[in-house]
This record gives structure tokens, C-alpha cells and sequence, in this order.
């Protein structure tokens, strides 16, 4: 079986991509012509629904940035130079706007330094096209399968912590908003009484009471109210992100559990195993 080589045309000359199936895990791309060195793709989880493993997540280097370090030697370079390059993007569809969106994070040298605008140009191609190119896999279910299984602890750890943190941040916010009505309204009440006593028995000082400077009861009477609001309006966007979690952390539990064969489909499975291999084509590509 021969490996599949992907030709990019880049501003800095032609690139091909050899590509390397790691597993079901991942894909490997191996750089020759402008760029040495190895490009990594892997599955991952939506950027906006973590429960959701429909995106790639493509490294420069030859493992997944999020899960180690890549060896020097891996990364990306143009040829006859010693610069390798970090940085990475992730590709995913949403099901609203069918065509697919991209992030980037960012390219730079092992010493910090931003590539030139042709090799950033060059970079960013062979990223993309290896993208595009593992999501038109047959086989792109299982990588992406395997990295929910790979993903899946790791995010609902991080997730029930941030759901605590939200419910705290939450619960702040509304005693917040409740202490700012509360002085709101004493400011307002202690700002009418010197108004009366004010009427009754004039005195420069229950008139410097009423003016309205930085610290006054009229300024204090004024900014709380909306100082409330958006605290309240804080504490609302919170109790939603976490409702939103809560609801991602139960599917990715469901997701976690096996689920049981039906006798129909272990029948199944049985008769597959009784029956002889089929011949492997030859015409699928690594």
C-alpha cells in the first residue's frame, strides 16, 4: 500500500505531505520539499460545546500540543534553515453555518520569534490542507471516537470545576447586586431627609449634603441602581453557563458508558467473527 502524499503550493515553494496513520488516534504528516520536519491531527471537542467531538485539532510537531511538548527535531522548518516553528489550529463545521470555521493559534519560533510572512503563509497551508485532508478520511469516525475517549476524563474535571467556580462566582454576583440596591436605597432615603432638613433649617453643610460629587449620597443614589444591573445580569449570564455545562457533563457521562449489546446485535457480531477476512483494498489511501 502506498502513502498518500499531499503536493501544497506555497509562497515559498512546493510542500508535500506524506501522511502516517498513528492508531486510531491520530494522523501524522511527514514534510519534505520547502518545510521538514512533521505535522500532527488529531480529533478534539467543538470550541463551543465540549461535549461535542466534531473538530480537529492540528499541531506543528509530531504529537498533540495539548497533551506534550513536541521534540525539537519534529518541528517545522524551511529547508537549510535550524528554526523549528510551534503553534497549531483547529478546524471544525457548525451544523448552522454549514462550511467550516478555523482558529489559529500562534506560530512562532522555539525562540519566540514570529515567522517570516512566507514561511507564516506556508505554515498556515500545510496545516490547513492537512486538515482538510484527514476530515475527508473514511475513517475520520474513529479517530474522532478516539478522542473522545482520550479527551473525555480530563474535560470532566476540568468542567465540574468550572461549574463550582461558576456557582460561586454566580452566588457572589447576586449578593453583590442585593447589597448595592440595599445601600441604593439608604443613599436615596438619607439624600431626601437632609433635603427636609435642609427646607426646615438651612445650613451650607446640609447643602454640601445634597450636591452631587465623587462619594455623595446623590452620587451614590445614582450609580448603584446600574451597578445592581449589572451585577444581576452578571450573576444570570453565570447560572446559564453553568446550566450549560451541567448539561455537557451529563452527555460526556453518558457517552463514557458502554453500552450493552442487544441479542440481535451480538448475533451479529458472532456471525461476523464466524465469517472469512475480506481482502483489504488497495486502493484506500494510509
Amino acid at each position: 500500500m502506498t502513502a498518500e502524499i499531499l503536493t501544497i503550493d506555497t509562497p515559498s515553494g512546493t510542500v508535500r505531505a506524506t501522511a502516517q496513520s498513528q492508531g486510531e488516534d491520530a494522523v501524522l504528516y511527514a514534510l519534505t520539499g520547502v518545510l521538514r520536519g512533521f505535522v500532527h491531527v488529531a480529533g478534539t471537542h467543538h470550541p463551543r460545546r465540549w461535549d461535542q467531538f466534531t473538530a480537529l485539532r492540528v499541531s506543528l510537531g509530531s504529537v498533540n500540543a495539548m497533551d506534550a511538548t513536541a521534540p525539537a527535531e519534529s518541528l517545522p522548518r524551511r529547508r537549510g534553515s535550524a528554526t523549528g516553528y510551534t503553534g497549531g489550529l483547529v478546524q471544525w463545521t457548525d451544523d448552522d453555518y454549514p462550511y467550516q470555521h478555523t482558529a489559529t493559534t500562534l506560530v512562532e519560533s522555539t525562540a519566540g520569534n514570529a515567522p517570516s510572512a512566507a514561511t507564516g503563509e506556508a505554515l498556515a497551508r500545510v496545516m490547513r490542507a492537512c486538515a482538510e485532508d484527514v476530515a475527508q478520511r473514511p475513517d475520520l469516525h474513529r479517530l474522532l471516537d478516539a478522542s473522545r475517549e482520550r479527551e473525555t476524563p480530563g474535560l470532566l474535571r476540568f468542567l465540574d470545576w468550572s461549574m463550582r467556580r461558576g456557582e460561586a462566582e454566580a452566588a457572589r454576583f447576586e449578593r453583590k447586586a442585593q447589597a448595592d440596591r440595599r445601600d441604593a436605597r439608604t443613599a436615596v432615603s438619607s439624600w431626601w431627609t437632609a433635603a427636609r432638613w435642609l427646607t426646615a433649617r438651612p445650613h451650607p453643610v446640609l447643602a454640601l449634603l445634597l450636591m452631587n460629587y465623587p462619594g455623595s449620597l446623590a452620587r451614590r443614589a445614582d450609580y448603584l441602581p446600574a451597578y445592581a444591573d449589572y451585577a444581576e445580569r452578571t450573576a444570570r449570564e453565570e447560572r446559564d453557563r453553568v446550566g450549560r455545562m451541567r448539561t455537557e457533563i451529563a452527555s460526556l457521562r453518558a457517552q463514557q458508558r458502554p453500552r450493552r449489546p442487544t441479542r440481535r446485535s451480538a448475533a451479529r457480531q458472532r456471525g461476523a467473527a464466524d465469517a472469512p477476512p475480506a481482502a483489504r483494498s488497495g486502493n484506500r489511501p494510509a
